[in-house]
């Protein structure tokens, strides 16, 4: 992976505090209005972010240097208004949302053979959201998702206050790959394991496969896991639109028992429609094919 990404997100404690002040006293349209301060912010001093957006628009989208200018501003502003969503969701604002579900019965039917499964999806949309897509829709899931834990601890810590997460386990990735064996109890409990499919930290094994007409580097870990356990596996995104609305999308993969390097190609392909279909919610904010080299 391009060193840009060290696997911890950015913001502080205060510019936290000062959105979730909006939300509780403005309101949610009061927050994303807000959000037009720190974008410019962003978008002059994040060099190494900036670039790597510039990268996707220009060089993987073939977007002009104008649009590119215009979708680099926008994206970043798309990504602080999922910010603020998943406070709010969590936060007991749920009713002020709409939600639409496309493919939840292929969940319900992975369920149903009590082996658990695996949802891969990626930093693009609000996939952190999924819970709350399944909670009272989905009665007998159990979700863990597999994280690395790396974020800042007085951020995490602020805000747990205001995410709800008492219904969800998180299985940290650890070097001494003990993770694999929590992985595998929760699937035994018939659970659904999260895993982001398209980011990997340094030092880690990857995979390289075609994704958006270049070579680019994937970790191995959830394309070994869902080619080798014999549990469903789906393409899983939850994507933002208009008016408040969310998307959640649900596809079932046909594996090829120990082949992960096809499954992998099927999730670049996957990833492939739905980033034309929401170009501004890429959130991979580094040089994701190298292409500074």
């Amino acid at each position: 992976m391009a060193t840009e990404w060290d696997g911890k997100s950015r913001g502080t404690v205060f510019g936290f505090k000062v959105f979730i002040f909006f939300i509780k006293n403005f309101g949610i349209q009061a927050a994303y209005n807000l959000m037009h301060l720190p974008v410019p912010y962003f978008c002059l001093f994040s060099r190494k972010n900036v670039r790597g957006l510039r990268f996707y628009f220009r060089k993987r989208l073939n977007y002009s240097r104008l649009k590119t200018t215009i979708s680099i501003y926008k994206a970043y502003y798309v990504f602080g208004q999922t910010l603020i969503d998943k406070i709010a969701i969590s936060a007991g604002l749920r009713d002020d949302y709409t939600y639409e579900f496309d493919g939840e019965p292929l969940i319900q039917e992975a369920l149903k053979l009590k082996k658990g499964g695996i949802l891969i999806s990626g930093h693009i949309g609000n996939f952190e959201l999924a819970q709350y897509f399944f909670k009272g829709r989905l009665t007998d899931a159990s979700i863990s998702i597999v994280i690395t834990d790396q974020d800042h601890q007085h951020i995490k810590d602020y805000l747990n206050q205001y995410l709800k997460k008492d219904e969800m386990q998180f299985i940290i990735v650890k070097d001494d790959l003990s993770h694999i064996f929590e992985i595998n109890a929760a699937l035994a409990q018939n659970r659904i394991i999260c895993i982001s499919g398209d980011r990997y930290l340094e030092n880690t094994k990857c995979m390289e496969a075609d994704f958006l007409g270049k070579t680019a580097k994937f970790p191995m870990g959830p394309f070994h896991l869902g080619s080798r356990l014999d549990v469903p596996v789906l393409f899983v995104y939850v994507m933002r639109e208009p008016k408040r609305h969310y998307h959640l999308y649900a596809r079932r993969v046909e594996i090829k028992s120990r082949n992960a390097q096809d499954l992998l190609e099927k999730y670049t392909m996957s990833v492939t429609e739905i980033v034309k279909k929401y170009p501004l919610q890429w959130f991979n904010f580094y040089d994701f094919w190298d292409d500074a080299k």
